[in-house]
């Protein structure tokens, strides 16, 4: 094993007099750095903005934004799409979905209470990928702030109202990994078309 012999190399010189002082300060003030500096904030200043004026101006969420949960309505009868299976509360990993339902006279489940703790939920969209019913889906609405810390969200928030649901300009959501609806036009040959 070598030893290695280290040298120390000093970045500025040695500034002994004042002289020396005034002269490297002359250089450092009136050098090109100044200059350099001045034409950045000249640039900046003269660039277009890029302030975003937040509650008057919204910039465009993805298609794939995953904010605070609808509940979905069926577009021909205007019925909720919910049938209470519980599965959207078993898989969520945060534990902020309670589902509360009781057996109605025909024999099937009927909902008494759909809360989401949107203090607690990750957003994660769990919820939405397991529904066998598309009654869950993330929705766009991203501002749910709240003076309480726990802050829950109701069922009659969460849920669609009627003429949303029956307005037949709205498209109906095809679930997670559907094919869009021109997704025949996106499709391109491959080069060994068999």
């Amino acid at each position: 094993m070598q030893k290695q012999d280290y040298k120390w190399i000093q970045s500025t010189p040695e500034l002994n007099s004042s002289s020396q002082k005034f002269v490297h300060s002359l250089k450092a003030t009136c050098g090109m750095d100044l200059f350099k500096g001045l034409a950045l904030t000249l640039k900046e200043f003269f660039s277009k903005k890029v302030t975003v004026q937040y509650p008057i101006e919204i910039l465009p969420l993805s298609p794939r934004y995953r904010a605070v949960h609808n509940l979905q309505r069926l577009l021909e009868s205007g019925e909720e799409r919910c049938i209470g299976c519980g599965l959207c509360e078993k898989i969520c990993t945060s534990n902020c979905i309670r589902i509360i339902t009781h057996k109605g006279e025909d024999g099937r489940k009927k909902i008494d209470d759909y809360t989401i703790n949107l203090g607690r939920c990750i957003y994660c969209g769990l919820c939405a990928e397991v529904c066998p019913e598309l009654a869950i889906v993330m929705g766009e609405r991203f501002e749910n702030v709240s003076e309480q810390r726990a802050h829950f969200g109701i069922k009659e928030d969460f849920l669609k109202d009627k003429e949303s649901a029956k307005n037949h300009t709205q498209e109906e959501f095809q679930g997670f990994g559907s094919p869009s609806v021109d997704a025949d036009k996106k499709i391109k040959k491959t080069p060994l078309d068999y």
